[in-house]
């Protein structure tokens, strides 16, 4: 299903925190389930009220926290490095390539800091907020929940030049996309095919789809991989010198639900952007039976989609004393630093 406004989010953070008490004792010693259980229990709720709020006018929104979650973690690890603004130390990941004019919902991560610190001021890492907006961005939109381990900690440095190698392009093929995911540790088959079904909503820019719509890899030719019919209506959408940020649905079926549809529409040649299409239609792909059997059962996909997003939201994660747990999630925190003046009066600066 669909994202509906009559989705109680209470009902939300009652299901996420039960199902939380059950799981806790499962989790590994540095992140865990139950993290904010003493420090901000309602942390699902603030989160998850937000999203729903915003669903109202913006369909889009889930979506593009997850992507932004994912473009998280490709980038030294899940650290919230994506979130901060421009600074004199460094360089915004918001300005390379794969997220300028592209990666969108920061207003939205700002809204629910906000909220938080009010509630429980200096307890949940930005990196959290991302990570928790995901899982139940995905579960509004009719996907699964999962148990999400927490505790991460933020970035005090982003990472701009790797922002721009490090995340996959929508151009490339199945040999570009698996060493992407191996060059993280998502080393799995299962890992690229399942996480590339977060394609199943959310839009895409017409400048991300055009060049397989009319000079494939320099050919003058059409991607011969496209239905189509398909091909037709993506031509119509996105015409050659056309307006490049218009946007298309990932999936023509259901394009604001969470479900299985994006591997069905890979099977008939409907994939929007070339690297999903490659899952499917590269010659021999370990991928290809995946895609099957994902279409053709979606709880197969949704229990490999909770596997490979644990597996991606433990990469690299900051715990402990390492890096801060930021008041604003654009910036850095202040530094304080103890001086003495030649009267010996100490102050902070």
């Amino acid at each position: 299903m669909g994202f509906s406004p009559s989705f109680s989010c209470s009902a939300i953070g009652a299901l996420i925190l039960g199902c939380l008490l059950l799981q806790a004792s499962n989790s590994n010693a540095q992140l865990r389930p139950d993290f904010y259980f003493g420090t901000c229990p309602f942390v699902f709720d603030i989160i998850g009220n937000i999203i729903v709020d915003e669903l109202q006018t913006d369909p889009r929104i889930a979506a593009s926290l997850l992507r932004l979650h994912f473009h998280d973690c490709f980038v030294r690890g899940c650290d919230a490095s994506i979130l901060l603004d421009n600074s004199t130390s460094f360089r915004t990941e918001k300005d390379a390539a794969p997220n300028a004019n592209s990666a969108r919902g920061f207003n939205v991560i700002d809204r629910m800091k906000v909220a938080l610190e009010r509630a429980c001021p200096g307890r949940v890492s930005c990196a959290d907020i991302l990570t928790i907006a995901s899982q139940i961005s995905v579960l509004l939109s009719g996907g699964p929940w999962w148990p999400v381990p927490l505790g991460r900690r933020d970035s005090v440095e982003a990472f701009f030049a790797l922002a721009n190698t490090a995340l996959p392009s929508p151009f490339f093929n199945l040999t570009q996309l698996k060493t992407a995911f191996a060059d993280v540790g998502l080393n799995r088959t299962s890992d690229l095919v399942a996480l590339s079904g977060g394609h199943t909503f959310g839009r895409a820019q017409c400048q991300f789809v055009t060049p397989r719509l009319y000079n494939f890899n320099g050919t003058n030719s059409p991607d011969p991989s496209l239905n189509p019919t398909y091909l037709v209506e993506l031509r119509r959408l996105c015409p050659q010198n056309g307006n490049g940020t218009v946007l298309v649905n990932f999936d023509v079926v259901t394009p604001d639900a969470f479900d299985s549809q994006y591997y069905t529409n890979l099977r008939n040649g409907k994939g929007l952007i070339q690297s999903d299409q490659e899952l499917f239609s590269t010659p021999g792909a370990d991928t290809i039976p995946l895609v099957n059997q994902y279409s053709s059962d979606m709880s197969v996909f949704f229990r490999a989609f909770i596997d490979a997003m644990i597996r991606m939201g433990n990469l690299r994660p900051l715990t402990g004393t390492q890096g801060e747990i930021r008041q604003n999630c654009r910036v850095v925190n202040p530094r304080i630093r103890v001086v003495e003046n030649d009267d010996g009066v100490v102050s902070s600066i």
